[in-house]
């Protein structure tokens, strides 16, 4: 048998027990399900052990298939190793690069930073995915992230600052012509409002008060959605006030859709990082992706309309 395809056959092991079942493994490495079970098979079959355990509803490791599991992704991750190790004398990135961020930061903000560098190297290919999940770096198979918010401790990845998402409180001018102008964080309790849905609860508006307490106001949330483009939608259309980051909600200021409520000051800022799988050798496709962001999102964020100039010149630095 080729050396490449025991290698296949390997790699297709690794992925599979990692995704839980064949038909995910599958997508993943975007074959067939039935090309991931005949690679299974014959790799079975010229180890002469069973590595799997199946049913019509699960798949488990046998004894013989978890030992064999965790030599072989310490194989994988010398080879990668060895690779990053060679790609990292290269100037030009190139390869697959497979990057997850948030729905409206990433079309927004992320997507054409990465757009750019891209087009700049004809031999970089870009795989982006949108979502406000936190996704699985390893598990899934991203070599980088865009996160927003409060890191998770964990030792197998690395970060870097991007820069600080402020948020502000608007509302349309027709809503507060009939409601009322809120002019303190006390003042928006019983007020319409556009909650955030994600992970099928609620983003508490947690706030600061004129005091400096932290706060949670007492509002009236008749509309839950779970994609910030359309809270926004919702906010222009007259439904309530809606709380969102201040370079999203400068823009339909600058536009007169929407009039500020309260300002950043009455909102915990967010940090805002790149992660990206812990490895001795970074390949030069996803530092490029790192530079790249740490360069050109702090401007992005920094396009804030008058009443927020503590956002402009906001520097990215290494975490």
């Amino acid at each position: 048998m080729a050396m490449n395809d025991r290698l296949t056959g390997v790699a297709v092991f690794v992925h599979a027990v990692q995704a839980g079942s064949f038909a995910e493994a599958a997508g993943r490495l975007n074959l067939t399900r039935s090309a991931v079970a005949k690679a299974i098979a014959r790799l079975e079959q010229r180890l002469g052990v069973r590595l799997f355990n199946r049913t019509t509803r699960r798949q488990s490791l046998t004894e013989d298939g978890q030992a064999y599991y965790e030599r072989c992704v310490r194989a994988l991750a010398e080879l990668d190793a060895a690779e990053a190790a060679l790609d990292s004398g290269r100037r030009e990135p190139r390869g697959r690069l497979r990057v997850s961020a948030p729905v409206i930061f990433g079309r927004h903000c992320v997507a054409p930073v990465l757009r750019s560098l891209a087009m700049r190297h004809p031999g970089l290919e870009l795989d982006l995915s949108f979502s406000d999940r936190v996704t699985d770096l390893v598990e899934e198979g991203f070599d980088l992230a865009v996160r927003i918010g409060p890191l998770a401790d964990s030792a197998s990845l690395a970060a870097r600052r991007l820069g600080v998402q402020y948020m502000g409180i608007g509302a349309a001018p027709g809503y507060l012509a009939a409601r009322g102008r809120p002019r303190t964080v006390a003042e928006l309790d019983g007020h319409a409002a556009i909650a955030y849905l994600r992970g099928g609860r609620d983003v508490d508006w947690t706030l600061i008060d004129e005091q400096g307490a932290s706060c949670r106001p007492r509002l009236d949330v008749r509309l839950r959605l779970d994609d910030l483009q359309a809270i926004a939608d919702a906010a222009i259309a007259g439904v309530g006030l809606a709380w969102l980051p201040c370079w999203m909600l400068g823009r339909y200021m600058r536009s007169g859709e929407l009039e500020l409520v309260l300002d950043h000051s009455r909102s915990q800022p967010r940090e805002i990082y790149a992660v990206w799988p812990h490895s001795h050798y970074l390949p030069s496709k996803t530092r490029a992706a790192i530079d790249a962001l740490a360069a050109q999102i702090p401007a992005m964020l920094g396009e804030q309309p008058p009443f927020t100039p503590v956002l402009r010149g906001v520097q990215a630095q290494a975490a």
